[in-house]
Formats: structure tokens, sequence, C-alpha cells
């Protein structure tokens, strides 16, 4: 079997790259297309012998593509267009310009790629970006199925809801019935290797229990059933073993940790939940993702039991038992599934790491996505 030729745009950091080499289907990557400096030079690092092209898309032509001989696309188009923090312009963002280029292209690429992934966030399932994409691939002879789904699904213990779209040329012997339903799970007849039987949780007993920070009773419920997961990885399996050396660098500075003590999203090695780490982690503390109590010794209830009637200074002796910290981009980076021949060059900064990590997608869930659209066996 001749490797699958494979073009990848929107390359960042190469997550689709590292899903794809995970896959267990043989693969060339023959070009990655990025425009953002940082992403390209960590991506050369990975992948040194992978043509890198750094331009804009659009200013890429057609017969450009066609010189490639592409059978498969993987793609992650800016999710700044249909973020639910964002304006939500969609097709008039400029940042939406090169993805309706390449849906320009697409019905006069020769040969037509046989697969396409595409990754984004929640959100553009509701876009007319992804409206005029359906409709391409419909009149171009593709069945597609879209899927939304999280790192849990895989077993990852990071809630990081996802739209992605798989779709196969009809040629390739496929059903011709066109799925328009979203899917909020893999396919059941996949043999997953994670356990896709509901789970029996441990009912929430809101009596006697401590409301610690701004948290309502539904979010302390919501995080303790996803702590009672067993399918779902503990944090400390993700946890980078040589840190204690320079953990000190990672800990949460005194204004951070009174300024925003009461919205600190706090896990646990324990803990089976995370939430999204986002470009923002390290920067900045609101939703950007959770940190880590890196000290065993102290409960976070009876830290912040009655924490707000404290002096500034008796509220920073007390958080510090916690021994809050962020964690490092190589662990963000376990979290996001990236395997551990993934590494930064040395002169990327903390903050630039954080950044691109966030920017990127879970290597393992696109590694599962990959496996399912390749399989012989698959229907779209």
């Amino acid at each position: 079997m001749e490797p699958l030729r494979v073009l990848e745009l929107y390359s960042g950091i190469g997550g689709m790259h590292f899903a794809l080499k995970g896959c267990g289907v043989p693969a060339q990557v023959v070009a990655a297309v990025d425009i953002n400096t940082t992403a390209n030079h960590i991506y050369k690092h990975n992948f040194p012998s992978t043509p890198m092209w750094s331009k804009s898309i659009e200013g890429i032509p057609l017969e450009d593509f066609n010189k490639l001989s592409i059978d498969m696309i993987l793609m992650s188009p800016p999710c700044q267009p249909f973020t639910r923090l964002g304006l939500k312009r969609d097709v008039v963002d400029q940042r939406t310009k090169s993805f309706l280029y390449v849906l320009d292209l697409l019905p006069k690429l020769s040969p037509p790629p046989r697969y396409i992934l595409l990754e984004n966030v929640k959100g553009f399932e509701e876009s007319c970006a992804r409206n005029q994409l359906v409709k391409t691939l419909n009149e171009c002879g593709y069945h597609f199925k879209e899927i939304m789904v999280s790192p849990t699904s895989v077993g990852i213990p990071n809630s990081r809801l996802r739209y992605f779209l798989m779709a196969k040329r009809s040629e390739e012997g496929f059903s011709t019935e066109t799925h328009s339903q979203i899917l909020e799970a893999f396919p059941l007849h996949m043999d997953l290797d994670v356990s896709e039987q509901p789970t029996v949780l441990t009912p929430f007993q809101p009596e006697g229990q401590v409301l610690y920070k701004l948290e309502t009773p539904e979010e302390v419920q919501r995080k303790q059933k996803q702590n009672s997961d067993p399918s779902i990885r503990q944090i400390q399996d993700f946890l980078d073993p040589d840190l204690d050396l320079d953990m000190d660098q990672y800990l949460l500075p005194p204004k951070t940790l009174l300024r925003y003590a009461n919205i600190l999203d706090i896990v646990w090695p324990s803990c089976r939940r995370s939430i999204c780490f986002t470009k923002g982690y390290g920067r900045y503390v609101e939703g950007t993702g959770s940190v880590l109590q890196s000290s065993s010794e102290a409960e976070v209830e009876q830290v912040y039991q009655g924490l707000e009637e404290l002096s500034e200074e008796q509220r920073l002796r007390r958080l510090h038992t916690l021994r809050l910290r962020y964690f490092s981009p190589r662990e963000v980076a376990n979290i996001m599934g990236f395997p551990q021949s993934f590494a930064f060059p040395e002169d990327v900064p903390v903050k630039q790491r954080y950044k691109v990590l966030g920017n990127s997608l879970n290597v393992e869930v696109v590694c599962k996505l990959l496996q399912i659209l390749l399989s012989q066996h698959t229907v779209l």
C-alpha cells in the first residue's frame, strides 16, 4: 500500500501530524502550511524533513496544490470567528478568508483528495462557514460525518469540546446516505480502547458540603461526577516526574493568589478532570485552564473556609499551604495527547509554549478519528 499523501493546512505545532503518525496508517505529510512563525519553528523542530510552507493559504495558487497529488487534507482553520467569547463574525471575519479559499479550491483539485478531516471550536457547527463547507462537500461527491467530542471520550482528564468533520469521496465505496446529524460520541461500532459503558456515579450530597470559592452546587456536582468516572485517567498520569527540581517557577505568584483565589479551578493529582487550556494560560487566570494543588498536606475546603474574613497576610499564608502551581508546558502537552517525542526548541519562551498549545488540538482524539475515517469498514 502506497503511503497516503497528506496536506496539513493551519499546521500549528503539528498536532494533526502526530495524530497521523499514531493512527497506524502509512502516510506522508507532503506539505505543512501555516503563517505563525513560532508554531512553524516548533513544527520544524519536530518534523525537520516535512516541507514547510510559511505563507498564507490564499496566496498559494491551485497549480502548487495540484503538484502535490494530495490524498488527504487535514485542517484546523482559525477558530476566533466562531468562538463564544469572540464577535462571531463568521464568514465576514478576515480570518475566515483562507478557509473560504480552500472551499473554492476543493472542486478544482486534481486529483481530488479522498479524505478530509477538519477541526474547530464549538460554535462552528452553527456557522455559515460550516454550511458552506457542507454544501461544497455535497457538490464534490463526499460523504461526511460530524461529531462534537472532548478528550474525556478517550480517557483523558480534560474538557476540550471540539467540532470535527470526517469526509470521504463517494467512489471509495461507502454508503450513499448523507449524515446531517452531529454526533456527540464516537460511533459505537468502532473498537475503542476506552469503555463506552455508562458509569455508575456516587450521588451528590449537598448537605454538609463546603461550597468554597464562588462555585454553585451544580458546579460542585459536575466536578464530583467527573472525578468519579473510572474510565478517565487521573491527572497524576500526565505529570512531569522531573518537575520537582524546578517547580517554583510555576507556582502562582502572591498577587494572583490574592486577586483570583475565588475563581481558580483547582485540581490535584488524583482528579479525573481539568478545564480547557487556552492560549492565555500562564498569563491570565479566569477560564484559561486548571491549576494544580501540589501539596498533599492541605485540604482545599479547609483552606477556603472563612478565607474572606482573614487579613491579606493571613489569606496569603493559608493559600500558600496548597502550593498551587500552573501545569508546565510539558504537562499541558501530555494532557493534550502529544507523545513524549514532542519537544520544544530551547529558545521558545514558556509563555509562547502555552500560547501555541492553547491553539492546538488533542492528538489522541484526532488519532481516534483518523482511525475511523481511514478504516475500510467505516460507512460515512
